[in-house]
């Protein structure tokens, strides 16, 4: 099965992260210049609009929102319309409050937060706007609320007008005492477009739902990636997701496993500048998460495994190499070394040679250059354009600096096309930004003479992310703010934002009480 609406689901958290931005905006916006436009169309237009559409869909019911479609197909074949009108439409066809419901979520930025309370055999909840900074924001929203507990043929809907509501779930979502079945989980299978937050009970009851496999695979997804985002804003401690991320020791399905590498690849970068004496411990329990599955699959295909599981092995590879697993590394370099001497060896086929590669540059520095030479000669050799832009997008994750500058000046040359910029960029790893900042300013005449457009901004969004400091944003923005921005004041805004909310986070980080006990009892348990 291709599990086609789990991997949609990348799309809806790509949004939800963008669109918990103060810098964010709305679907519909105005165009004022068209230097804008490339700003504009980005996961919010795209990722969010159809995250929403699909929230429609589940709230009408596939069967009336696909005839519904097809009356408003039919009404303007070869012809203009506008968001109006297709609201219209299947309000006249559903009798369903559609241009009321769907203004709340085109019109305005941002998404609710959820807040779930058991009391007595009620739910209460109440919406609030999510901001990832923190802070609260005044939106309000219409918002199709999904339920299920104790089972999924439980399913109750209600469609939230209010800041407040009660759902009653009486007895059926099973005994809450310790030990018992109950559970209840919000937003089924990611549909809506919004976050919940649980009290302890009910977050209590979901871990052991989780850890005894009664959760489906989305719904998995749904709660590790909420409470990430809380814990980001501080609304939930970062031992809580510790917590909640062990209980998926052991998964094996590639779209829950492709969710948890974001989440444990964020936890190592910022533990490395929150708690920089902890960092080495996280770093061990994120692999005894990850090693599990990675060891199942191994390094070799294996003959009628699924195309899932074909994805997988490098993602996990990848990941383990990234955490520092020093057997997974090393194996690595073994196979990179046969496949430097035999380039049709069965050791390295093309899923895994990017784990590889980046096993390699672990052990890359200006005195022991080898792993480097050895990758530059592949990209020039190579005459796979998918090949050369996968060495090209490790070129750059090295912790030496002069490897990290040589790397970098490659953009200015005839080796590396303008449109290709961006993925020799997104390999910079944090130990590099500083180097890479002093690069980008020393450089910043040259760059915004050579790229333009959608170009400049990946400069921008791939280096100035990796600060975690409101003194570093304090000195990016004081650098712009002498020069002109012409098509990425936007992607500016935002990248200072999450250097900010990174900031706030790792602050947050650094002074939580218990931390360390907690990682050490983590790592203690089978």
């Amino acid at each position: 099965q291709w599990n086609i609406w789990t991997q949609f689901l990348d799309s809806t958290t790509t949004a939800l992260r963008l669109d918990s931005l103060e810098a964010s905006h709305p679907i519909e916006v105005e165009i004022h210049h068209a230097s804008e436009v490339d700003q504009i169309f980005d996961a919010i237009s795209y990722d969010k609009g159809a995250s929403v559409i699909r929230m429609l869909q589940s709230y009408l019911g596939a069967e009336r929102f696909q005839k519904a479609m097809a009356s408003y197909m039919k009404k303007y074949a070869y012809s203009n319309a506008k968001t109006e009108d297709l609201w219209a439409v299947l309000e006249k066809e559903t009798g369903e409050p559609v241009k009321d419901l769907m203004t709340t979520w085109t019109k305005q930025k941002g998404y609710p937060v959820i807040n779930a309370k058991i009391k007595g055999n009620d739910i209460e909840i109440e919406q609030a706007q999510f901001l990832l900074d923190g802070s609260s924001g005044s939106g309000m929203w219409i918002v199709p609320l999904t339920s299920r507990c104790g089972a999924y043929d439980t399913e109750k809907k209600l469609l939230l007008k209010l800041k407040r509501e009660k759902l009653v779930i009486g007895s059926q979502c099973g005994d809450r005492k310790k030990g018992g079945n109950f559970w209840t989980k919000l937003n089924i299978d990611g549909t809506g477009f919004y976050r919940v937050k649980y009290d302890d009970e009910l977050a209590a009851a979901l871990q052991n739902a989780l850890e005894t496999k009664k959760l489906s695979l989305m719904d998995k997804i749904g709660i590790v990636d909420d409470l990430y985002a809380l814990s980001i804003a501080r609304q939930q401690t970062f031992a809580s997701l510790l917590h909640l991320l062990y209980g998926y020791r052991g998964e094996a399905d590639y779209s829950v496993l492709s969710h948890i590498n974001t989440v444990t690849t964020s936890i190592a970068k910022i533990s490395a500048d929150a708690t920089p004496a902890l960092a080495g411990d996280i770093k061990q329990l994120l692999i005894k998460i990850l090693l599990s599955p990675a060891e199942k699959l191994g390094w070799d295909p294996k003959k009628g495994e699924s195309h899932l599981d074909v994805m997988l092995r490098p993602l996990l590879l990848t990941a383990l190499v990234q955490l520092g697993h020093g057997k997974t590394i090393n194996e690595g370099v073994r196979r990179f070394n046969i496949f430097t001497r035999d380039r049709g060896t069965s050791l390295l086929p093309p899923d895994t040679r990017k784990a590889a590669y980046l096993a390699v540059m672990q052990n890359v520095s200006s005195s022991n250059r080898s792993g480097y030479d050895a990758l530059r000669k592949i990209y020039k050799e190579s005459a796979e354009g998918e090949e050369r832009l996968q060495v090209l997008g490790i070129l750059s994750s090295c912790r030496d600096k002069g490897i990290v500058l040589e790397s970098l000046n490659l953009i200015f040359t005839s080796e590396v096309r303008n449109q290709d910029a961006y993925i020799l960029l997104r390999g910079i790893q944090p130990e590099a930004r500083e180097i890479s900042w002093n690069w980008l300013k020393e450089n910043w005449e040259l760059i915004s003479k050579t790229f333009a457009g959608s170009l400049i901004t990946d400069f921008v969004e791939t280096i100035v992310p990796l600060f975690t400091s409101n003194e570093k944003a304090a000195e990016i923005s004081k650098f712009f703010a002498t020069r002109t921005k012409p098509g990425f004041e936007r992607t500016l805004k935002q990248s200072l934002e999450n250097v900010r909310i990174s900031a706030r986070w790792a602050e947050g980080i650094r002074s939580e009480p218990g931390l360390a006990q907690t990682v050490r009892e983590l790592l203690a348990k089978p």
